[in-house]
């Protein structure tokens, strides 16, 4: 199967395959090292994994045709507010859609954080993403630290604490 056929594949195994669901609680990442991040939002600006050392950084990996994952996108709106200045960033990966249709969601769903576009789903295979919503939260050390599998109310406190306990001390 040429790269072409399987990228078709994947994408249509992701769409046509059932939500993560709800997560319960973040857990312990076990995956070694985070793969490589290089991608671009909806301004054309790049973005790499290596920009946020020093900070918290949630990976959010989505689509709008999700319904976890549009359930799930408010929830990281209320956290990157309460985290307020500190050295904390969301990032969040749509899986191959097109910019207009991620625009439209955006209208009805605006969000402060930028949306990244893995136009072919590379990355998000990399990082096995393969049910979404897929979220890693990566330490100011650039380790990945957790993961959750399904959509996770980013908005509880005690998310809001795990990730506070992984924010570098000032």
């Amino acid at each position: 199967m040429d790269r072409r056929a399987f990228l078709r594949f994947t994408i249509v195994a992701l769409a046509a395959a059932p939500s993560a669901g709800v997560a319960k609680e973040l857990q312990p990442w076990k995956g070694g090292p985070p793969p490589k991040l290089v991608l671009k939002d909806l301004d054309g600006r790049e973005y790499r994994l290596t920009d946020f050392k020093g900070k918290v950084l949630v990976v959010n990996f989505w689509a709008t045709w999700c319904d976890p994952c549009r359930e799930e996108m408010p929830s990281f709106n209320r956290l990157k507010d309460r985290m307020g200045d500190t050295a904390f960033a969301i990032l969040a990966v749509n899986l191959a859609e097109g910019e207009s249709r991620i625009n439209e969601f955006l209208k009805q769903v605006p969000m402060n954080f930028p949306i990244l576009l893995d136009r072919d789903g590379a990355v998000a295979n990399a990082w096995h993403a393969r049910l979404l919503p897929y979220t890693v939260v990566i330490g100011p050390d650039q380790r990945a630290r957790y993961s959750a599998l399904g959509a996770l109310d980013w908005g509880a406190p005690e998310v809001e604490a795990t990730l506070r306990k992984l924010l570098p001390q000032r």
